[in-house]
């Protein structure tokens, strides 16, 4: 099986409204391949088509070498999903939870107790089986809910937003478990709005409005996208001034980025006359996954004004 998952035009419409417009991408087993994108992008459109939760409107899908539109219960029957809520029960204990969702996967009895003890293992949750899962902190019942979505051993796992709202160490080790898994031959489909995690998938795709607007390796993607010298240039008033500083010619982009200004020139001969208008201090830097993202962003936009004027 060359791709774990493969798309052709997959699009779902929900009246006039498009969430998810011809989708093209590949997947490699094994892959950790992140949907990035701001919220109403079409994430979890995207991930409920794939899990066969949603019906496209058009398009198809392979999902494991299986028929998205005609296989749909065998795909089912092969994946793991955790939603942005946890599906956990609150008022079960742990092991409670645990057992529950081997029961509705149908684990055999004879490796049901090395398969509870494992999952219990992997969330760190020794000691505390019988802790009710409301009690937990949001990183223990994230990682609780991972060890319920992929208990029947899934070959494709799919995490939307699975780390929204815990802290950034939790976020950390949670990441960590994902690469064990697809050190394991698991394909992991997450989706994110963090940009530092998006750096830790192997493959990445940016989604906005429906469409896809570009997919490749983070590498990639940040040696590729801007076309020009990126620049952080330190100034006073730092804010007030991106307006100025669009206007000129040799400026193909000006965001803010904390403090600083990241700004594309044409090529670097311009920053002595950058530096020189805005009293500033400019420096030559690497692309981040987020400079890549705010320029991806912009010329979307700009695109769809071209497209109804």
């Amino acid at each position: 099986m060359e791709y774990a998952i493969s798309t052709q035009n997959l699009t779902k419409r929900f009246g006039n409204f498009t969430a998810v417009r011809n989708i093209n991408i590949q997947v490699k087993p094994g892959e950790i391949y992140g949907f990035l994108g701001p919220n109403g992008a079409g994430k979890t459109t995207l991930i409920k088509m794939l899990c066969g939760l949603l019906e496209p409107t058009s398009g198809n899908a392979q999902v494991l070498g299986m028929d998205l539109s005609q296989e749909t219960e065998a795909i089912k029957n092969r994946i793991g999903y955790m939603s942005q809520k946890y599906s956990l029960y609150e008022d079960l204990t742990v092991m409670e939870n645990l057992e529950f969702y081997s029961g509705v996967y149908g684990i055999p009895l004879k490796t049901k107790k090395e398969k509870l003890r494992q999952m219990v293992k992997m969330a760190d949750l020794c000691g505390r089986e019988n802790d009710l899962t409301y009690g937990l902190s949001s990183g223990f019942r994230q990682r609780l809910a991972l060890g319920c979505a992929i208990i029947s051993n899934p070959s494709i796992i799919f995490l939307d937003e699975p780390t929204s709202g815990v802290s950034p160490t939790s976020r950390r080790m949670f990441f960590e478990i994902i690469h064990s898994l697809a050190e394991e031959g698991i394909t992991v489909i997450v989706t994110t709005h963090f940009m530092d995690e998006a750096e830790r998938c192997n493959k990445i795709m940016f989604i906005s409005g429906g469409n896809l607007i570009a997919a490749d390796t983070p590498a990639n993607l940040k040696n590729n996208v801007l076309e020009g010298t990126l620049v952080q240039l330190s100034l006073d008033h730092a804010m007030e001034q991106i307006s100025r500083i669009e206007q000129l010619p040799y400026i193909k982009e000006c965001n803010i980025h904390g403090a600083f200004l990241h700004v594309i020139l044409k090529n670097e001969s311009y920053i002595d006359k950058l530096e020189k208008i805005t009293r500033g201090h400019a420096k030559i830097i690497t692309p981040s996954l987020e400079d890549v993202f705010l320029a991806l962003s912009k010329q979307k936009k700009a695109g769809d004004s071209f497209e109804q004027n």
